[in-house]
């Protein structure tokens, strides 16, 4: 405040709570936000919550907003407060009373002093609907300064019907100041015991109820004292309906009240003479002051403008006197004088005012319009609030110059070029790009390159588009720094423009009105196409300037300007203007326009946006954005003459006391334009355009409302089924917004039991829709519109009264509309608190989702998953988790499992015990199993409660992940139970192989025995020791035999034969006589391995016949390496490993049996079986040798001689024979032990790599490396052997890892610290009986002690008792001195392997782990091996139980080797292509038929393959073709594929980019 300022204003405000918001700081933004006090409508506790409270509820539409002037506590006789003097009413000083009561008239002038210019316009706008007078002339407090409130009143558009045109059902609407109308002024005297304005309600409410559109005495706070209102003079209009009975005047008529009397008021008073039709002026009589002021009136003005109505009380000579003393010297005709006696009730009178008004409206000469009123304003010393706003008046108007020059449609040509018929071309050109609808029998891709060789055109076309004059001005005007230059600018842009389209709409209308009553339908349509293209509103501007940066943006200079304007748009956004989200006219949505507005909004609240979607869906002119309007206070059109399509959407930010309540920082609003709109309901793309709208908004929102309207029966059935097919879409992604239907119009306390039937109708009506669009959208299980959402009939249904009381224009607003609205959102905000969880999206995420829904309503497409980022992020983020988990669970089993092969080898030689310890483990691994599938279980069912993460979009995936814990488990069990059986078979050839060393030693350790006793009584040199020793160790050795050689191509020739049983296949196998003979040649496929049914063409038998020979070449390599990796580990043959090869056999070639006969299955076992029968008889001999009794005895006799010797010569071998110990017993313990745990600690090290994280990831970072390496060999392993390829990629990446830093030697020397610490404890627990005491320091204690040792160590190592005989037999020193000896021993034995462990093998290493770390993470990341069934694409889907089968980059078939059949030219098609085309394919599995490629479903249901989101989608391949081309061709023995001519431009830059896309990795 500067000071200036009168003191009675000043307390007023404070009293309020207002002074620091004077003058004009308070603003429309401010009011819009969503905090408590907009939500909870609480009594007014305190004077200060006054104004908010009436703000609240008149932003509501509220009609009862001036009622809450008064605390709810004020009594009644408190009201009078006539007993203030004049001192303090001027100093206002009230009374305790008068403190908590305020005049509503006072309360409006405090408010409109205190709002912006912008929020002055929105509550005259609401005031004007509540059919409330308002303020004209605006007193500043010292009722002597006003303001002519011209752009307070701008905004307030109405519609009426005068009776000259009733018969034609014409209307006018017009923008209220520009109304040329009579304008009746109501003044009055000092002395007036009449209420002015109690009259005015009167004369204004015939045929409507009583409404007190203008204060008066008799209503709330309206008798008290008014302290700045004085001097307001308000005005309201009357408009008729056209309908003579119930309206007051049969034209519209403009009624001006002056508060106050007319000498307080001079200024005004002479305004409002000047300006009116006729003044009335209230009096009871006229003292002298103020029969000089009507006097000093212009004589001619006077007799035809100068009424007096006169209140006559009976027995006051006096007053008469006064008044026709005033009536002679003014020379007023009769007709001028209106008097009302006591007989007259003021409703009488009011009847006979209306007469006289109405009278005069038949002569009426002189009208006037409120924007005329200016230049009387201004000579009279009042100030207008126009003022400031000339600049940006006339930058509007130099826009605006060329819509009086030409028609709308070819000023938007000239002056809105970017979205004209070339944005509109490249609109349609992306959606056939998605659809492939006019392909024709082009080629696809050829036909997606001409597509987009054309959008190019365009697109270069549109950037070379120089800017407009028009849109020069506007993006220099709109980037001002000062908001409220700018703002104003956009109200006179908005203003001008919506009087234009007005104008010209208006003559369109009406010439459609002619053509309806034809019924000729194509002049009605290019007429409804025409109000289209002259629709020309702000909108058009603000979307020319997105267009503007959306081409520049491609451009590499851009003006700084041009850069600037997403960060312009943001902050209008944030200052409550809309922006355009989609693009009615060309349905399209300028993504980078979007995007990067609304990222500069991101930013600008420092990534605080955490969003919460609404929005109205419904029939047109149901009163969606009314709804909306009414629900938070904003500023949609409601009716504005305009007839835009598309959706656009307004932001509202969450008051900080009600952010952490929601969990949101803004509401976003979504309004569109009605859907089964008649008006556009001719246009070809009409029913189409509004499915993508409702599809795209209820895919957005997470609230979305539904605007029920049943008197419109038919178009409500329509939209129906729009609306649950968009929400039947979202279900199948994964989200779930909530939905409530609003039924308007229905009124009354009886209302919600009164529509049951129809509540009851409608949920049959969306049962009936939901079961066609399941049908459409291939969900035969969904049958209710409750299958599909979380719908109540009794909770979603609101019921909402008609919004008006009467007939518009006059109709009075029902308070029940607002109330209920309110109701309703209070409602909708509490649910919303209720159900808030974490996972709420941000800009960011709602852009993504943004973009993949708009992509999927291109495509026609809705199962999209993988192709949205955020469901893609989602989803790659469980598999991670869930490979994790998956890891835990092996590693867990794999820990458990090594163990319990310990405890068999170490068990006694009991057979029988063995067998039942085996079966004991397989209940217990059971148990242990079922433990760990509960526990990953409970971790997917955590997983899925999080309210992060976005996990509501991977809901659909929950089941499958559920299938794969149970299959995981299953696989684990069977792989646990059959090396259970191994262990026992080891277990007993072990044992066999020790009876054998046992017998043998003893009789050995019996002749060192009595050899000794001989050499004792003779003195003989060590040389001569040693002969003897020679002898007698030849004698002994000469008749030891080995172990007996299992006949292994019998066994696995009979489990071949078993497994082939009943297959017709006993004539072929009778052909083999060896099966070592089998498989040592390359594998051919032949003609007579291929199922020839249906099969007429030659050209497609030689191409399966090449099919199946690339599949041999594939099975044979792969199986090959499991038979290999299998071999080299050091253990014995066992039949499971045939069992388990014969059924991985079945399982690779489980897709292609179709093409191929029984016999080619047949030949290509016994092929490999052949290879596995070498393999496997190797692995056989070497553990048999390994096993030989006699080279064991060799490998002993060193040891049995220096006992020999040492016990001849009686010397002390403590030493030695710890030394022995450790060596041949210990060492090969540790080493089997190191050996055992090393795959599991390689696997912990490894599986935390990024490139093992995820399925994709491991994906994305194979095809990195081919491409950065740039072998085509490579390329071509990778594309036909990729099982192989990837098995060999993992261990040479393992390899790597390893070798960097010494990996692998730390790793091993981390395990042999483990069990060195846990041998060294045990010899250290080894001196003590099992009862605790310690063991005789003897030699007989050795035995126990080395019991002892074993006992300690049953779980981690096996020691062979033999190995321990023969070291020990004879030791001849104390169990202390063993001791001792056995921990120096040790200690050399750590020196040693840790010195042998950094030379070992890194490759050799792997290969001999019975843990094999790359078979290992193969299984995490192969997945199922399925394969495209046209590409042949891995499927790239979470582990291998899963209902669809995925991948997110598909390739152009001739990479597979496919060709055309006539050329013989490698094929380019994408299959991502052509399923959206109108292509056919045939192949085995359609028994050579052709079918659409549109219904692969039908041949491959368990095969989602979405089209390519974008051109570029697939450019890695498409890169890849062009390069290899020639040698692909070569390759594969065809010719070069017919690449089109736009692949050739695809740089290696642009390949990379889009794996990168493809893969979401940033």
């Amino acid at each position: 405040m500067d000071g200036g300022e009168p003191t009675v204003l000043i307390n007023f405000l404070s009293k309020l709570g207002l002074e620091k918001f004077y003058p004009n700081k308070l603003t429309l933004r401010s009011l819009l936000e969503i905090n408590k006090s907009s939500v909870y409508d609480e009594a007014v506790s305190s004077v200060e919550e006054i104004p908010w409270c009436f703000l609240r509820r008149l932003f509501r539409i509220n009609a009862e907003c001036r009622d809450c002037t008064q605390l709810s506590n004020t009594d009644n006789d408190e009201e009078d407060n006539s007993d203030e003097d004049d001192y303090d009413k001027d100093l206002y000083t009230a009374d305790d009373s008068a403190d908590n009561q305020v005049n509503p008239l006072d309360l409006i002038v405090a408010l409109f002093l205190c709002a912006d210019s912008f929020l002055q316009q929105e509550m005259a706008s609401k005031m004007s609907m509540c059919q409330f007078s308002v303020p004209l002339l605006l007193p500043h407090g010292n009722k002597s300064q006003c303001t002519l409130m011209l752009w307070a009143l701008r905004d307030i558009v109405k519609e009426w019907r005068p009776h000259d045109i009733s018969e034609s059902k014409g209307f006018v609407e017009n923008n209220i100041v520009h109304a040329d109308i009579p304008f009746y002024s109501f003044v009055r005297l000092k002395n007036c015991s009449l209420s002015k304005s109690q009259i005015l309600n009167n004369l204004l409410s015939r045929g409507q109820l009583n409404q007190n559109m203008f204060i008066h005495r008799d209503m709330e706070g309206g008798s008290l004292d008014k302290s700045v209102a004085g001097g307001l003079v308000e005005v309201c209009w009357y408009l008729p309906c056209g309908t003579e009975n119930t309206d007051a005047f049969p034209k519209p008529t403009v009624l001006a009240n002056l508060r106050g009397d007319i000498d307080l008021s001079l200024t005004q008073f002479s305004f409002l003479f000047k300006v009116s039709t006729a003044t009335f002026v209230f009096l009871d009589k006229v003292e002298e002051n103020e029969h000089k002021i009507l006097t000093s009136l212009i004589p001619q003005d006077v007799r035809s403008k100068l009424f007096l109505v006169v209140n006559q009380k009976d027995g006051n000579a006096e007053e008469d006197m006064s008044v026709k003393a005033l009536k002679k010297e003014l020379d007023l005709p009769k007709t001028n004088v209106k008097t009302k006696d006591r007989r007259v009730n003021v409703a009488e009178f009011s009847k006979r005012l209306r007469v006289a008004i109405k009278k005069l409206l038949t002569d009426v000469n002189t009208t006037v319009s409120i924007v005329n009123m200016i230049e009387k304003a201004v000579e009279l010393g009042l100030s207008e609030d126009e003022g400031k706003t000339h600049k940006q008046k006339k930058a509007a108007e130099e826009i605006m110059l060329g819509t009086s020059k030409q028609s709308i449609p070819d000023y938007k040509k000239q002056q809105l070029p970017l979205q004209g018929e070339n944005w509109k071309k490249l609109s349609q050109l992306e959606m056939e790009d998605c659809r492939m609808k006019d392909a024709g029998e082009s080629g696809g891709e050829h036909y997606k390159s001409m597509l987009q060789k054309e959008k190019q055109r365009i697109v270069k076309e549109q950037m070379e588009q120089q800017l407009s004059m028009g849109m020069k001005t506007f993006v220099e005007t709109l980037s001002t720094d000062d908001k409220d230059r700018r703002d104003y600018f956009l109200k006179w842009m908005k203003f001008m423009l919506i009087a234009h389209s007005r104008e010209k709409l208006t003559e369109l209308r009406k010439e459609s009105k002619e053509q309806c009553s034809k019924k000729d339908t194509k002049p009605i349509a290019e007429l409804d196409q025409a109000l289209l293209e002259s629709s020309l509103g702000l909108e058009h501007y603000m979307r020319e300037m997105g267009l503007i940066y959306e081409f520049s943006s491609q451009s590499q200079q851009t003006d700084d300007t041009i850069t600037r304007l997403p960060g312009l748009a943001a902050e209008m956004l944030l200052d409550g203007y809309p922006l355009e989200l989609l693009d009615g006219d060309a349905s399209n949505i300028p993504q980078r326009w979007v995007t990067d507005v609304l990222m500069e909004l991101h930013n600008k609240v420092g990534g605080k946006s955490r969003l919460l979607v609404l929005t109205v869906l419904g029939v047109q002119s149901t009163g969606k954005s009314t709804l909306l309007n009414t629900m938070f206070g904003v500023q949609f059109p409601v009716s504005s003459g305009r007839c835009t399509r598309g959706a656009y959407m307004l932001f509202l930010r969450v008051g900080e006391d009600m952010r952490n309540q929601l969990n949101y920082d803004f509401i976003i609003l979504i309004d569109t334009e009605g859907l089964r709109s008649p008006s556009l309901a001719q246009l070809e793309d009409s029913y189409e355009h509004d499915n993508q709208l409702a599809t795209l908004v209820i895919g957005l929102s997470d609230v979305t409302i539904i605007n029920v309207a049943m008197e419109n029966f038919t178009e409500m059935k329509d939209f129906l089924q729009i609306a649950t097919h968009a929400f039947l879409r979202m279900k199948k992604i994964g989200k779930k917004p909530v939905c409530h239907f609003v039924h308007q119009n229905v009124g009354g306390v009886s209302a919600h039991a009164k529509t049951l039937t129809e509540r009851k109708v409608i949920l049959d009506q969306l049962n009936e829709m939901t079961q066609i669009a399941a049908k459409m959208e291939r969900h035969p299980s969904i049958k209710l519109f409750t299958d599909v959402m979380d719908y109540d009939l009794e909770k979603n249904n609101w019921y909402i009264p008609g919004l008006w009381h009467g007939t518009p224009p006059m109709a009075p607003v029902n308070t029940g509309y607002s109330e209920a609205v309110a109701d309703f959102k209070r409602n909708l905000l509490e649910t919303v608190k209720r159900d808030k969880g974490d996972d709420v999206s941000k800009i960011p995420e709602f852009l993504e989702w943004m973009r993949s829904l708009w992509r999927a309503v291109m495509f026609e497409n809705f199962i999209f998953g993988f192709r949205n980022t955020l469901v893609a992020n989602a989803y790659d983020n469980l598999c991670k988790e869930f490979s994790q988990w998956e890891w835990e669970f092996r590693r867990e089993i794999s820990i458990w499992e090594e163990a319990a092969e310990i405890e068999i080898l170490n068990a006694d030689n009991k057979l029988d015990h063995w067998t039942e310890m085996v079966e004991s483990k397989k209940s217990e691994v059971s148990k242990k199993i079922a433990d760990q599938q509960t526990i990953m279980h409970q971790k997917l069912v955590d997983y899925y409660k999080r309210k992060d993460g976005h996990v509501n979009l991977i809901e659909k995936f929950k089941s499958g992940f559920f299938n794969q814990i149970k299959s995981l488990a299953k696989e684990i069990q069977h792989s646990a139970n059959s090396d259970l059986d191994r262990a026992l078979e080891y277990k007993k050839s072990s044992q066999k192989a020790e009876d054998l060393q046992r017998k043998h030693r003893e009789v050995i350790e019996e002749r060192i025995m009595k050899l000794l006793s001989d050499c004792k009584k003779r003195s003989l040199s060590e040389e001569e020791l040693e002969e003897e020793f020679e002898k007698m160790w030849a004698e002994v050795t000469v008749n030891v035999s080995g172990l007996k050689e299992k006949d292994m191509p019998a066994e696995i020739f009979d489990q071949l034969k078993k497994h082939l049983l009943n297959l017709n296949v006993s004539e072929e196998l009778s052909k083999i006589t060896d099966l070592r003979e089998s498989g040592l040649g390359q594998f051919k496929a032949k003609t007579e391995h291929i199922n020839m049914k249906n099969v007429l063409n030659f050209f497609f038998q030689k191409n399966i016949q090449r099919e199946l020979q690339s599949l041999a070449d594939d099975v044979i390599e792969s199986f090959t390496q499991f038979v290999e990796d299998i071999a080299k580990t050091e253990r014995d043959y066992h039949e499971s490993f045939t069992k388990d090869l014969l059924e991985k056999i079945d399982e690779s070639l489980k897709q292609s049996r179709k093409k191929c006969k029984q016999k080619f299955v047949t030949d290509l076992k016994l092929h490999i079986c052949g290879i596995a029968t070498r393999e496997f008889l190797q692995m056989h001999r070497k553990y048999l040798i390994r096993r030989d009794p006699k080279l064991k005895l060799e490998e002993k006799k060193k040891q049995y001689m220096s006992n020999f010797i040492d016990l001849c010569k009686e010397r002390d071998h403590f030493q030695r024979k710890a030394t022995d110990y450790v060596r041949s017993c210990i060492k090969p313990a540790v080493e089997d032990y190191i050996t055992r745990s090393l795959g599991v600690e390689i696997l912990d090290e490894i599986c935390h790599s990024a490139e093992y994280s995820s399925r994709s990831f491991f994906q994305y970072n194979i095809q990195e490396e081919l491409l950065l390496k740039e072998d085509f060999d490579s390329f071509v392993k990778y594309i036909r052997r990729y099982e192989t390829y990837m098995k060999s990629w993992i261990f040479k990446h393992i390899r790597q890892k390893m070798s960097e830093d010494q990996t692998l030697c730390k790793l091993k020397n981390k395990v042999l610290q483990v069990i060195v610490d846990k041998i060294s404890e045990a010899i250290k627990q080894s001196t003590k009986c099992t009862d605790g005491t310690l063991l005789p320091d003897s030699k007989e204690s050795i035995p126990a002690l080395i019991n002892n040792i074993r006992r300690y160590l049953i779980k981690d190592i096996s020691i062979s008792e033999e190995d321990e005989k023969t070291t020990l037999f004879q030791i001849q020193c104390t169990s202390q001195q063993f001791i001792n000896s056995l921990k120096i021993s040790l200690e050399d034995l750590n020196k040693e392997l840790q010195e042998e462990l950094t030379k070992s093998n890194i490759s050799e290493t792997l290969k001999k782990l019975p843990t094999k770390p790359h078979v290992e993470l193969f299984k995490r990341v192969f997945g199922c091996g399925r394969q495209c069934p046209f590409c042949k694409v891995p499927c790239e889907a979470a582990g291998k139980d899963h209902e669809k089968h995925h991948a997110a980059l598909h390739r152009p078939q001739g990479l597979a080797a496919y060709r055309d059949e006539e050329t013989e030219k490698l094929l380019e098609t994408l299959c991502t292509t052509d399923v959206h085309g109108e292509g056919i394919f045939m192949n085995a599995d359609t028994e050579w038929e052709a079918h659409p490629y549109k219904e692969y479903t039908k041949y491959y249901p368990d095969w989602h393959i979405p089209p390519d989101r974008t051109i570029t989608a697939s450019d890695y391949w498409k890169y890849v073709l062009v390069t290899y081309n020639d040698r692909f061709a070569e390759k594969y023995k065809c010719k070069s594929a017919d690449v089109p001519e736009a692949w050739r431009s695809i740089t290696k830059e642009q390949a990379l980019k889009s794996l990168k896309e493809a893969f979401n990795v940033k």
